[in-house]
């Protein structure tokens, strides 16, 4: 089994290759030169390039996950929302030209933006759940894509934002988090007028819960925001 510093050898080769060439052009040769691998060790190690993108989510919630603030817990859920998120924005700081070429081949290959999107639920379900927000069931599975598209959106401003503050980071997420927070009270409003299931109680939306409505991109169906 490959140790955790070769791992982030070969992830760092790839966000390397992909922050200079377009993702066709990054082959399993061209990453496993990069990072000094074998084709052999390459292969005990990933399935693929989008297994690659799977650890590089992976290692980006751990960051955000082991620095997780304790004195937020006395915050409301979207403060913490808030926090984690843009914990997560700091992480990814000194990947942004790798971030920006995925987002960039994304917007032109289905496939790639398929297998983003996929990553990027997970790692917001487990952003939701640092900020005590359910992300268990079907439910949680709507909020998490609800996330990554209000993630995604939100990106397109980190992207252009050369403030070291990130103040128009900072701005664009917090306008987000509350238009959503504003869109689950609408339908949570609704659903005082729909007819109880059965068994009498009312299923409502989670308050402070980013709502998929409000947060889906303009363009496509599916978030294309890397990590």
């Amino acid at each position: 089994m490959a140790t955790a510093k070769t791992r982030d050898k070969i992830i760092d080769a790839l966000l390397d290759l992909v922050a200079e060439r377009d993702w066709d052009d990054v082959t399993l040769a061209d990453i496993a030169d990069a990072a000094g691998v074998t084709l052999q060790q390459l292969r005990e190690t990933y399935d693929g390039r989008g297994d690659i993108l799977g650890d590089f989510s992976r290692r980006t919630d751990r960051a955000v996950l082991s620095n997780l603030d304790p004195d937020m817990a006395f915050e409301s859920r979207r403060e913490r929302l808030f926090d984690v998120l843009f914990s997560r924005f700091e992480a990814l700081g000194t990947h942004k030209h790798a971030v920006s070429g995925l987002a960039h081949s994304a917007r032109r290959d289905p496939l790639l933006a398929a297998e983003l999107n996929r990553h990027l639920v997970t790692s917001m379900a487990w952003m939701m759940t640092a900020a005590g927000i359910s992300s268990g069931g079907p439910g949680g599975l709507v909020r998490a894509q609800g996330l990554a598209f209000l993630w995604s959106r939100v990106m397109r401003t980190w992207l252009t934002d050369d403030d070291p503050g990130l103040a128009r980071t900072m701005s664009a997420l917090d306008r987000e988090l509350r238009k959503g927070e504003r869109a689950v009270m609408r339908l949570d409003r609704l659903a005082r007028f729909l007819p109880r299931p059965p068994g009498g109680r009312r299923h409502t939306a989670p308050r402070s819960a980013p709502a998929p409505e409000e947060a889906a991109p303009s363009e496509g169906s599916q978030a294309s925001g890397a990590a």
